[in-house]
């Protein structure tokens, strides 16, 4: 038993020394086309989302509910999405693609100087004012997305795959395929499964450090190794096939950011498109709030009834080493949410058995939170099966019964 538990510490270590000090994610790895159709937004709704890069938040605006509070224990995470918000509202759109699809602008040093940066908080203009190289385009790490930890991996991916021969070339081809089918006979055609899956690769895929940097903590890894044949790297093999081979690409900006280092006009998120890009200028992106703190000390301190709850795959990290704070998580959701309130997460885990077990106080009562979520299975496997993403094991979707524990809100 010694040997599990000091790698499980080292493991926890690495995570830690990753998350405390860097950008993890700079772009969301959650599919908001799906979660559109999940949230089935209104203009009375408000949203907490777990900010990650927050290009989701932003997508979620752009739906027009009342508000949206990001909310992240990262503050790199927040100066991103504030960094975003800026950028929105002070220049132009093509120097905001240059920005944000390209992942560099030649002239970002003055960009940045003169119009963004006076519409930022101080203690964002700390964060940006050392991390100017991020988007000029200069250094080996030319573009923005291979920046942060997970912008790292993709950069050492993408070096992979320029020094094996003729794999580039495959995976434009498969990127440029105009159908499904096309993608299918590309992958095997080119042989990518066997040129891309051999051992050195595996062999890193194995690493804790590896797997901080993508923002995957020890108990998510651990769920994979016991749930999944092959483990974690054989999930991410399984998965990443399905991508190429079942799911369209030519949408699928998720993966294509991450294989060439940016967007493209035809193939990004919401926010980057033109007409919404405009429509967050108007006045939706004022809709979007950060704040940096636990989804539990936010709720704390928020004193409006919240509506929608989008918890990422969060709970992944909390329910083997501190299940009493994910249980206290969930008793602010509870005490918070508003009448016909609905929560979404995602989890590594094929099937999630933590949630329902939690024990929270409604209605004076002690219940388990099973009794309180009413769960849209049929829903939830339908979006799942079309997610563009396709790395998390599962997908939830669970409404919320009204309590009267709900601040200012009628059960």
């Amino acid at each position: 038993m010694v040997a599990p538990k000091w790698s499980e510490w080292i493991g926890q270590k690495c995570f830690s020394a990753v998350h405390r000090r860097n950008l993890v994610y700079n772009t969301c790895w959650e599919d908001p086309r799906i979660d559109r159709e999940a949230l089935a937004l209104t203009s009375d709704d408000s949203v907490l989302v777990i900010t990650s890069a927050g290009c989701n938040a932003l997508d979620y605006a752009l739906q027009s509910p009342k508000s949206v509070y990001a909310v992240d224990m990262n503050p790199l995470q927040n100066a991103l999405l504030e960094l975003k918000i800026a950028a929105i509202k002070t220049i132009d759109f093509d120097d905001f693609f240059q920005v944000f699809g390209r992942g560099q602008h030649s002239d970002w040093n003055a960009l940045y100087h003169d119009a963004i940066r006076p519409k930022l908080d101080p203690q964002y203009c700390t964060v940006w004012d050392r991390r100017t190289d991020f988007f000029d385009g200069k250094s080996s790490r030319s573009s923005f997305y291979f920046r942060g930890t997970s912008g790292l991996f993709a950069w050492m991916i993408n070096g992979y795959l320029n020094r094996s021969p003729g794999l580039r070339e495959s995976i434009e081809t498969i990127l440029a395929a105009k159908s499904v089918e096309q993608q299918h006979e590309i992958y095997d055609q080119h042989e990518i499964n066997r040129r891309l899956w051999n051992k050195p690769l595996r062999w890193i895929l194995r690493r804790d450090t590896t797997m901080a940097m993508l923002g995957v903590p020890r108990s998510q890894r651990n769920q994979l190794d016991q749930d999944y044949p092959g483990g974690v790297s054989g999930f991410i093999q399984d998965r990443i096939e399905t991508v190429f081979k079942r799911i369209p690409l030519r949408d699928n900006y998720f993966w294509r950011v991450y294989l060439t280092g940016q967007y493209t006009p035809q193939c990004c998120p919401e926010y980057l498109k033109s007409q919404n890009f405009e429509q967050l200028k108007k006045g939706l992106v004022d809709r979007v709030h950060t704040q940096t703190d636990t989804v539990e000390g936010f709720l704390s301190k928020h004193d409006q009834p919240i509506s929608r709850f989008v918890l990422l795959d969060h709970m992944d990290w909390l329910y083997s080493r501190y299940p009493e704070l994910l249980a206290s998580e969930w008793q602010s959701i509870v005490n918070r949410a508003a009448a016909r309130s609905r929560v979404l997460w995602r989890s590594a885990a094929l099937d999630v058995d933590f949630v329902d077990p939690l024990r929270v106080t409604a209605e004076g009562q002690s219940v388990q939170l099973g009794e309180l979520l009413n769960y849209q299975h049929d829903l939830a496997g339908e979006l799942h099966a079309r997610d563009r993403v396709h790395t998390y094991g599962s997908f939830y979707i669970a409404d919320l019964a009204a309590t009267s524990n709900a601040t200012g809100v009628a059960a």
